[in-house]
C-alpha cells in the first residue's frame, strides 16, 4: 500500500467516525455504537470512573487501547502534547492535572476531529488546550517546546513511524517524557492482512512488530525506553467487534482465521526520556 493511500483511508475514516460520533478501533467490542459503549471501552482500557466523567460529553468516542495520561505523572504548569487527539478526550484529561498555568495542545490530521474538538473545548470552557490541524509525521509545533508528549493507539496508524518518533524527540524540551499506549504485534500478520486498508484504518494492518517498534524509538533518540505494561486481546472479545466484521466481509475470511491472527496484536505501554543534556539541532516550527 502506498502512504498517501494509507493516509488517505485513515483521514476519511476517522472523519466519518467523528461526524458519526461512533468507534471503531479494535480495542472495543462494541463499536460504532452508544456513549455507554464508550464508557464500557474507556474503563477496559485503563480509565477510571471519575476520569470519563471529568471530560465534556461527546469527546470521549471510545478509541484507543490505553491511558496515557495515567503513565505520565502530569505536573501543574507543563506543556502536554497529544499525538492524534481525535475529539480531544486525553487532551481534557491532561488540561485537568497541568492546570492554569500548564498548557496542551493536541494535533489531529482529520478537521472533523478537529471541530468536535474545538466543540468540546468550548463546552468544557478549557482555556488552556489548543488543537492544530497536521501530521503526526511532521507536527505544527516548535523545537524542545513540550515537556510531555502521550498518544493514544494513533501512531500504529502512520505508514512512518520512524518519522513520527523522530518528530516527537524534535519537539520535546530536553528531560522531556514520550508515555505514549498502542498496539504492536508478537507475529508477522499474514499479507492479505497486511494489504487491507480496511485493517489499517482499524489499528491492525499498520502495527508493527514489538522489538521494531521499540527499536525505532531508541533510534530516534530516546533514552530509558521500556514497556510499562503490556496486555493481549481475548480473540473472542475482538471478533464481536464491528471492525472485525468489517474485515471478514471485506477479505471474505471466517471468524476462526480472523482470531487466529488477532491473537497476536498486543496493546502496550510504553515510556521514553529526552536526555536533559540533547539540544535538538532543529529548532524552527515545522
Amino acid at each position: 500500500m502506498k502512504n498517501e493511500d494509507v493516509k488517505k483511508a485513515v483521514r476519511e475514516g476517522y472523519g466519518k467516525i467523528a461526524r458519526e460520533s461512533g468507534s471503531c478501533c479494535v480495542t472495543t467490542s462494541s463499536c460504532c455504537g452508544s456513549p455507554d459503549s464508550a464508557v464500557t471501552t474507556g474503563k477496559a482500557i485503563g480509565y477510571t470512573e471519575r476520569e470519563l466523567k471529568e471530560v465534556p460529553e461527546g469527546s470521549n468516542l471510545g478509541l484507543g487501547c490505553g491511558n496515557p495520561t495515567a503513565l505520565a505523572s502530569l505536573k501543574e504548569g507543563e506543556t502536554v502534547l497529544d499525538l492524534g487527539a481525535g475529539a480531544g478526550f486525553d487532551c481534557f484529561l491532561a488540561a485537568n492535572r497541568v492546570g492554569k498555568t500548564g498548557k496542551v495542545i493536541g494535533v489531529d490530521m482529520t478537521w472533523d476531529m478537529i471541530r468536535k474538538a474545538q466543540e468540546n473545548a468550548r463546552k468544557g470552557d478549557y482555556k488552556n488546550v489548543e488543537f492544530r490541524l497536521g501530521e503526526i509525521e511532521k507536527l505544527p509545533v516548535a523545537a524542545n517546546s513540550v515537556d510531555v508528549i502521550i498518544s493514544n493507539c494513533v501512531i500504529n496508524l502512520s505508514p512512518e513511524k520512524d518519522k513520527v518518533f523522530a518528530e516527537a524527540f524534535r519537539v520535546l524540551k530536553p528531560g522531556g517524557r514520550l508515555m505514549i499506549s498502542d498496539l504492536v504485534l508478537l507475529k508477522e500478520l499474514p499479507d492479505f492482512v497486511k494489504n487491507s486498508l480496511q485493517a489499517y484504518v482499524g489499528c491492525i494492518s499498520g502495527a508493527e512488530m514489538k522489538d521494531k517498534y521499540l527499536r525505532m524509538i531508541k533510534m530516534a533518540g530516546f533514552h530509558e525506553v521500556k514497556v510499562i505494561e503490556e496486555t493481549t486481546f481475548p480473540a473472542e472479545a475482538v471478533t464481536e467487534n464491528e471492525t472485525a466484521r468489517g474485515i471478514i466481509e471485506d477479505l471474505k475470511i471466517d471468524k476462526k482465521t480472523i482470531s487466529g491472527f488477532l491473537s497476536s496484536v498486543l496493546s502496550i505501554k510504553v515510556s521514553g526520556i529526552k536526555s536533559a543534556g540533547t539540544a535538538d539541532q532543529l529548532t524552527s516550527c515545522q
